[in-house]
């Protein structure tokens, strides 16, 4: 796990070395181990690739980067793991290549060059890489099929660059970085970030997951980023359900099995929801004396606390629990830190406890964890998509059977009939004049009183809820199109994003064994109602995957709360400290900073509800602060 940076100047640049050197140092966290930098002249252009290195695979220096081929034709610069890597080298041995290290970066240089992009279908593992290849000129960018690693670019001046995380893009840039007004109203008003190429900062760009991005240095061309790998959802009916769910078990555990490699201290995040629990479970299953040590946030005094689930788990698999409770002045102490090392907003104050909860791991002295991030996506979770199964049953012609489902789905906690339907009917009006009807007498404005709607009009914003702008999934696989769509586009990213900044903030390499690409291929080939019952119950064929490895009472629970903040006590506790925050004057024509302040008396006083959007307004404006002040 690491962090990477460089660019290609075809301009030139001032002080090269000093530029590259301040990147490095944001990155430091990424890779407090080791760190490489090595520039070239090549085709009129200086080339620079940089490393700053976590070392958790080989820890000696056989790993260090950039990494040449033997010919020096090829060099890389690699953030990520690659779990498979003792695999693929022996079939790289066999087909004659030579390795000098332990290292997997060797193994995927190899395999870049045995195969060229015919070697990402074959690797198990997170990753975000930059390939120099001095015979075909070109720069080659590629990053993981769900964007578990990050990859960040900017055009500036006919120069690309590249790099982990947005400071060390600051860094590199000659220019003062502006806001992106599209994404700050996608964010401020519907709550969408980390849903396509575009991020905060206007310029700068995600490499979108599964994307493969090339830059020919001769010309300085930027070839439009292409997939390498792309979500089916075609159903296969091969399988019956006992069938799918012995198949999953054993996909699974394999899974566990390679994400256990490791040269350094290893652990899990275990929130006690169904999904951590599994990882945690796994892992004991696959090794059976291994040491585990878990992390868990708790909310002490809450309704959401998880606690008893927590310590079911680590009593069940005999693990050393580590458990840590937040208050709101520790929130306030320490949101300035955590805001930057997210390098944009996001969506809630659930952020900090994961934040808390990767603090605790650095502070007992584990380097790795394992997360069950991704289940949710994979396995129809959260509330089970009861819009989409039902427009899916619609589309069949199943109306009964659709009737039936939205009665048994609510009758499971935190459900309702009303819920479900809502659900049903913006679901099947997506894109038309009546769902925008329907979000305006919600309340779901487009332009809500604390927006200025004249400057955005001038800069030519799209004012509609994101999601409509979204391409329609397939007819009759509803479910599974939103899967697919959630786990490449809209909700997984962000969720990756938070996981990766606020664990590699402490140097922490956070893995996610859910995430590979035979798991998900297998769970959006089954039928819908693998997923979500037709009695309403969330990840279905998981549940019955896991018996005898996960206790039956933790695999039969009817909720769920995961890092779970409670946000309304915490934020509404500390108002005056809020009203500080949003009282710094941002100077963005946009926002009305003197409503948004009327708006937040308001709820702070009860008279009108409270919603995620304080949180909205909070963290946006102290990234604000921070960022582009």
């Amino acid at each position: 796990m690491c962090g990477i940076f460089g660019g290609v100047w075809r301009n030139g640049v001032h002080r090269l070395e000093a530029v590259l050197s301040d990147a490095a140092r944001a990155l430091r966290f990424r890779g407090p181990d080791d760190n490489g930098q090595e520039t070239f002249q090549f085709g009129g252009a200086t080339i620079a690739l940089g490393h700053t290195r976590l070392s958790i695979i080989d820890l000696t220096s056989g790993g260090h980067q950039p990494m040449q081929s033997a010919d020096r034709a090829v060099s890389i610069v690699f953030n990520g793991e690659i779990y498979n890597y003792r695999e693929l080298r022996g079939e790289l041995k066999r087909l004659g290549h030579r390795f000098a290290s332990d290292s997997d970066t060797e193994v995927l240089l190899a395999a870049w060059r045995q195969w060229g992009q015919g070697c990402l279908l074959r690797l198990v593992g997170m990753f975000a890489f930059v390939v120099f290849d001095r015979g075909q000129g070109t720069i080659t960018c590629v990053r993981d099929a769900f964007g578990i690693k990050p990859f960040f670019y900017s055009l500036e001046q006919g120069n690309f660059l590249f790099a982990s995380e947005i400071p060390a893009i600051k860094e590199l840039k000659q220019e003062k970085v502006e806001l992106d007004w599209q994404r700050a109203y996608d964010y401020l008003v519907h709550g969408d970030y980390d849903s396509g190429p575009r991020t905060f900062l206007d310029g700068v760009f995600h490499l979108e997951p599964g994307h493969v991005l090339e830059l020919d240095i001769a010309s300085g061309r930027l070839a439009k980023a292409v997939r390498w790998w792309q979500p089916r959802i075609a159903e296969r009916r091969d399988l019956g359900f006992a069938e799918a769910a012995e198949q999953l078990r054993e996909r699974f555990l394999d899974s566990i099995r390679l994400h256990l490699r490791s040269d350094v201290p290893l652990g899990a995040a275990l929130s006690g929801g169904i999904d951590s629990s599994a990882v945690v479970c796994a892992m004991r299953h696959v090794a059976p004396d291994a040491p585990i040590n878990t992390f868990s946030y708790i909310a002490h005094g809450s309704e959401v606390s998880e606690e008893r689930w927590v310590d079911r788990i680590n009593q069940h698999v005999g693990a050393v629990p580590h458990k840590v409770v937040v208050s709101a002045n520790e929130l306030a102490a320490d949101l300035d830190d955590m805001i930057q090392a997210q390098g944009e907003p996001f969506g809630s104050t659930s952020i900090y406890a994961q934040y808390r909860v990767f603090r605790l791991a650095k502070e007992q002295g584990v380097t790795v964890t394992l997360d069950g991030q991704g289940a949710d996506e994979m396995l129809a979770g959260y509330n089970g998509y009861p819009g989409q199964r039902i427009r899916s049953l619609v589309e069949q012609g199943s109306y009964a059977e659709a009737w039936h489902f939205l009665d048994e789905w609510a009758r499971w906690p935190g459900r309702s009939r009303l819920a479900g339907g809502k659900r049903a009917v913006a679901e099947l009006t997506q894109g038309t004049l009546l769902n925008d009807f329907l979000r305006w007498i919600s309340g779901m404005q487009t332009v809500p009183a604390w927006m200025n709607a004249t400057p955005l009009e001038e800069r030519g914003i799209v004012r509609r809820h994101p999601q409509d702008r979204s391409t329609q999934g397939e007819s009759c696989r509803r479910l599974a199109a939103e899967l697919a769509l959630s786990l490449t586009r809209r909700g997984l990213p962000a969720l990756l994003r938070h996981g990766d900044r606020n664990s590699m903030h402490f140097s922490v390499e956070s893995r996610v064994p859910f995430l590979t690409l035979e798991l998900v291929e297998l769970l959006l080939s089954l039928p819908e109602a693998y997923l979500i019952s037709p009695r309403g119950e969330t990840k279905h064929v998981f549940r019955a995957a896991m018996r005898g490895i996960v206790p039956d009472d933790v695999l039969d629970r009817r909720d769920k709360i995961g890092f779970e903040t409670p946000e309304k006590e915490w934020l509404l506790g500390m108002a005056d400290t809020v009203r500080g925050w949003l009282r710094v004057d941002l100077q963005l024509p946009f926002l009305l900073q003197a409503e948004v302040l009327k708006e937040f008396d308001l709820i702070a006083t009860g008279k009108k509800p409270f919603s995620w959007q304080v949180w909205r307004w909070i963290n946006f404006s102290r990234w604000h602060s921070h960022f582009l002040a």
